[in-house]
């Protein structure tokens, strides 16, 4: 049974992105839903990160989760000024591992 739902789950992702993204395909989006989807990955990123960022514990603390409140401070900040995602990404992890490991050793 869990292997029919994996495959079934694996079909429905597979075909969603197909559709759009298959250049035979006459489907296309229009501007406005394109736009509206443009949204949805920093959505998804904020509500996987802020967690982890302001809740490490269930709670919210951010003495003892400095190193992650940095990190991100310094990620948004950069992905804001340089609108490059792939050199924010790197660079925000190099910050967080000289964070961590280094400055306060943990």
């Amino acid at each position: 049974m869990t292997y029919l739902i994996i495959l079934v789950l694996t079909a429905i992702v597979f075909l969603s992105r197909y559709l759009f993204l298959e250049p035979t395909v006459p489907l296309r989006l229009s501007s406005s839903a394109q736009r509206f989807l443009s949204y949805a990955s920093p959505a998804v990123l904020t509500a996987i990160s802020g967690p982890i960022v302001f809740l490490p514990h269930g709670e919210l603390s951010l003495a003892d989760n400095l190193p992650y409140l940095i990190a991100a401070t310094f990620a948004a900040a950069m992905a804001w000024l340089t609108k490059n995602v792939l050199l924010t990404t790197i660079v925000s992890i190099l910050v967080f591992l000289v964070l961590n490991l280094w400055i306060f050793n943990r």
